[in-house]
């Protein structure tokens, strides 16, 4: 018998055509035969009655081209017997050939095949049953998983029905499924919102443990107040539903489950779905796998990229503005790692744009700062930096500087799958470097440690002082000067390091941290952050008066826009150049308010080989730290930000009681023709630019790749010992000797006479 595919209905206009429907499209087909033999396409006859009752007008060579051309585009079916209008099975049919599968043989997968139902929790599994069996599907068994086993899978597709994904009996059933090669579809179908997915495939794709890696980094206060209070697992959490909402959930499972067994694959299947029951609002979650994951992966990639010299290699600047030079557009970057946000299975849980930052400054916020999350959940709000957050001066540079510092801090977070040699410094010797030499603080900095510790915030902390007899935790960096491995306390270079592999002695932060578009382009970020953070120290801890720049010079329109935005908001705007010794531009730009006593003075800094991108730089980070304070009250509240150094500097500083921040009145106004810049073609180049500098103040340069397996985005953290940070840092050194060597001072300042208010940022 012959007749359409059952989603299509077939309307004829003589003269004009033949018009197929369907529940997704339209088709019109220019056939006059074909619009005399669609009314006997009917499914009651076969292809002599069509030509039987087509009469003389329509030769059988006719319609039996017209037909392979029907069969050929997949519009048409030919069954042996005649089928009834009554058919309730022809929906069914229709369905799956709109999913592009033949209905009829659909069906007969279906029956024959078997699926096996699994449930974790408080979880009915003949709910789940009944609404597969609803489908035409073969339901083989229905168990519930209990300790670590859940036996030995034997249908075609295990459907898995839990209440919470992080359920720790879901380690067996992952276990059980990758030993024997079956397919497992996870799904919680109750709750205010369904979760379904992902169909988890041995051999290809993802594993659960790589799911469940995500899963947890969202889970940070549940995953505290369970390891506060000695329990495991995931918190047992009231179920929000109704019968309704329940029905949605198990027959969406029914369906998925149904269609994997039909055959139809779809990206979505290596996603978890959500839906929220009250908005209807769906979404998908890329699920993506760890290459690093013990369980399904090598968990030997990231101590092999740790362990080599860096592979570092010619990179042309592919593209160059006024944020600097780089080997990929920012819309490039955007694209590649904007499926690493997700509040599910992202390590960026949202970017979006600041809806505290006036209108015009260009400003996102991805998720929360990860290098803060620590098991004592200490405040994400103390400075300016408790979130990852981006700028620039249109909004895709704003949106992938956000983006890839999230990344940047993510990679940055220890995770035990780093390299390390644990011993003493006194045994391991010359090879490894006293934290010190990088840390810098002064031995009366230990000596006041407790008083001092008491008084400031978290980025202000002094560590205890290094014991050289301790075992320790030690991970190999790169000495591009020496072209051989050294090695530092592993607690210096990762955030949240374990206090057991010596996080009492040092604490990582982010200074020297960068993400480039590759590792070239990153090392040159991170070796400019450490010129911007050590120029930025001279000038605060020694509060010497610096030149300012001629705003109006840089000739940029976005400059005077900047200025008219910020005077609106009764702000006063300006910068000042703080190059040093490097020779490398550095600046600070600063912003007070003028209409009330506290001035809320703001800061943004930023260094370039090229002082138009150094001024950039720093007048877009400034925008960033302008949300924390616009909305101030003259009373002293209103401040989006906490911690006593910096609202006690909002509440108490003004130019008039810090005056080096202020231009100093007899330097002339820096320009751009201060400092002439031709940009190297190759970002190679650059970093053998920055070693040359480097090695000429007789200092090393250091870099540990970062980059992890599963992000892909080149991270490294450069470090260079000697190198002053902007905290309060006061050993002997650079932040003494170098105002001296460049004329800012006649002699080194006194200890007891440096900087006493420690930089907030």
């Amino acid at each position: 018998m012959t007749e359409f595919k059952a989603h299509l209905r077939a309307e004829v206009i003589p003269g004009e055509g033949t018009y197929l429907f369907s529940e997704r499209d339209v088709k019109m087909i220019d056939c006059p035969q074909l619009e005399l033999m669609a009314p006997l396409m009917d499914g009651r006859r076969g292809i002599n009655e069509i030509i039987r009752d087509a009469g003389r007008e329509l030769a059988p060579e006719q319609i039996g081209y017209v037909l392979a051309q029907l069969a050929n585009a997949a519009l048409v079916d030919f069954r042996r017997t005649a089928r009834t209008l009554e058919n309730p099975a022809r929906t069914g049919l229709a369905f799956w050939e709109l999913a592009g599968l033949d209905g009829a043989q659909t069906a007969a997968r279906l029956a024959d095949g078997s699926v096996r139902i699994l449930t974790v929790g408080a979880v009915d599994g003949s709910a789940v049953r009944a609404a597969l069996q609803a489908t035409g599907v073969s339901v083989h068994a229905t168990s519930a998983v209990t300790g670590s086993s859940c036996g030995i899978p034997g249908a075609d597709l295990s459907v898995v029905v839990c209440d919470d994904y992080l359920a720790s009996e879901l380690a067996a059933v992952d276990a059980s499924h990758r030993a024997a090669g079956r397919p497992w579809l996870l799904a919680k179908p109750h709750g205010a919102d369904i979760w379904l997915g992902p169909v988890f495939q041995p051999g290809e794709g993802p594993c659960w443990n790589c799911l469940a890696h995500r899963l947890r980094g969202h889970r940070e206060v549940e995953n505290h107040v369970q390891r506060t209070l000695g329990r495991s697992g995931p918190l047992l959490i009231p179920q929000a539903s109704i019968p309704p909402s329940q029905g949605v959930g198990l027959h969406m499972v029914a369906l998925e489950a149904a269609k994997w067994m039909a055959g139809h694959r779809y990206h979505g299947q290596q996603s978890v779905l959500t839906l929220d029951n009250f908005t209807m609002t769906a979404r998908h979650h890329a699920v993506q796998r760890r290459p690093q994951c013990a369980f399904c992966g090598d968990p030997s990639l990231s101590t092999e990229r740790i362990g080599r010299p860096l592979p570092l290699r010619s990179r042309s600047k592919a593209y160059a503005n006024g944020s600097g030079d780089r080997s990929a557009s920012p819309e490039n970057v955007l694209a590649r790692y904007r499926t690493q946000v997700s509040p599910l299975t992202g390590v960026v849980s949202r970017l979006d744009p600041d809806p505290a930052a006036p209108p015009g400054l260009q400003v996102y916020r991805a998720g929360h700062n990860m290098a803060l999350g620590t098991p004592g959940l200490r405040s994400l709000r103390h400075g300016f930096r408790g979130m990852s957050a981006g700028k620039g001066v249109t909004s895709v540079e704003a949106e992938v500087g956000a983006l890839c510092e999230a990344l940047e801090r993510f990679s940055g977070v220890f995770t035990g799958e780093e390299l390390r040699v644990r011993d003493s410094l006194r045994n391991l010797g010359e090879p490894a470097i006293h934290p010190n030499r990088c840390q810098l603080f002064d031995e009366r900095q230990y000596a006041d440690r407790d008083r001092w510790n008491a008084a400031h915030g978290d980025f202000q902390q002094v560590n205890e002082e290094f014991d050289v007899t301790a075992d320790v935790d030690w991970t190999p960096v790169w000495s591009l000067t020496e072209q051989r491995q050294r090695l530092l306390p592993t607690s210096m270079l990762y955030y949240n390091t374990p206090e057991s592999s010596g996080g009492g002695f040092c604490s990582a932060d982010s200074n020297g941290c960068a993400a480039g578009s590759s590792l070239e382009d990153a090392i040159v970020q991170g070796f400019l952050e450490l010129v911007e953070r050590d120029s930025t120290a001279l000038w605060w801890y020694n509060r010497t008066r610096h030149p300012g720049l001629s705003l109006s010079a840089f000739e940029e329109p976005w400059i005077a826009e900047r200025r008219s935005l910020y005077a609106g908001r009764n702000r006063e705007l300006w910068a000042l150049d703080l190059t040093a010794d490097f020779g490398i531009p550095a600046v600070a730009a600063l912003s007070r308010r003028t209409d009330k006593e506290d001035e809320d003075i703001v800061i943004g800094l930023g260094a370039h080989f090229d002082m138009r991108v150094a001024l950039r730089r720093a007048l877009t980070e400034l925008d960033q730290m302008l949300p924390f304070v616009m909305n101030a009250r003259p009373d002293g509240g209103g401040y989006e930000c906490s911690g006593n150094d910096i609202l006690d500097w909002c509440r108490t500083a003004t130019v008039a009681n810090q005056p080096y921040l202020l231009p100093d009145p007899l330097a002339p106004m820096s320009t751009p023709d201060d400092y002439p810049y031709t940009a190297h073609p190759d970002l190679l180049d650059d970093v053998m630019g920055i070693q040359r500098l480097v090695e000429a103040k007789g200092m090393e340069l250091l870099v540990l790749d970062q980059t992890r397996p599963d992000i892909g985005l080149p991270v490294v953290k450069v470090i260079v010992p000697g190198l002053r940070h902007f905290w309060a840092r006061f050993a002997p050194g650079r932040l003494f000797d170098v105002p001296v060597l460049l004329g800012r001072r006649t002699t080194p300042l006194g200890y007891e006479n440096l900087n006493p208010v420690p930089l907030f940022l």
